[in-house]
């Protein structure tokens, strides 16, 4: 009885722990995406607009922690962007797509300040954009450095 019981209260914990708990993803993991050019006509372009796969789209809305290189897209320090790569080979360089940046938006304004091409670990929770072009297709919500 001791044994099941112990078993039982076990399980429980871990299982608490585990919903609580980021899961760690890669950048192989946000490639399950395909992109279609689409033509937007308020600002008289062509834009890639996402598909997400079943896989990147189970990780809509969920907690996640992801490594890479901090990218400061704005010299004031309020917009910033992790990258797969360091800056003179990102998405925004031409080397790589889309699927390969993700777009930060910090929990606490008083974060820690960044320079470009800093390595770094964030958690957040993943949420997917399709439509809209002011922002990435990867955004990391209330993100924080692990």
């Amino acid at each position: 009885m001791r044994l099941a019981l112990s078993f039982i209260i076990s399980f429980l914990i871990f299982n608490a722990t585990e919903s609580y708990s980021q899961k760690k993803i890669t950048w192989e993991d946000l490639t399950d995406v395909e992109f279609k050019e689409k033509f937007v006509k308020s600002v008289d372009a062509y834009y890639l607009f996402p598909e997400f796969g079943p896989t990147v789209k189970a990780m809509n809305g969920k907690e996640i922690s992801i490594a890479g290189y901090m990218l400061v897209m704005d010299p004031g320090g309020d917009f910033f962007v992790l990258s797969k790569g360091p800056f003179a080979s990102c998405f925004f360089c031409g080397a790589a797509g889309p699927e390969t940046i993700i777009e930060v938006q910090f929990k606490d304004k008083k974060h820690k300040k960044y320079k470009m091409d800093d390595k770094v670990v964030l958690k957040g929770r993943l949420k997917l954009n399709t439509e809209d072009i002011e922002h990435c297709n990867y955004i990391l919500e209330d993100a924080s450095e692990l």
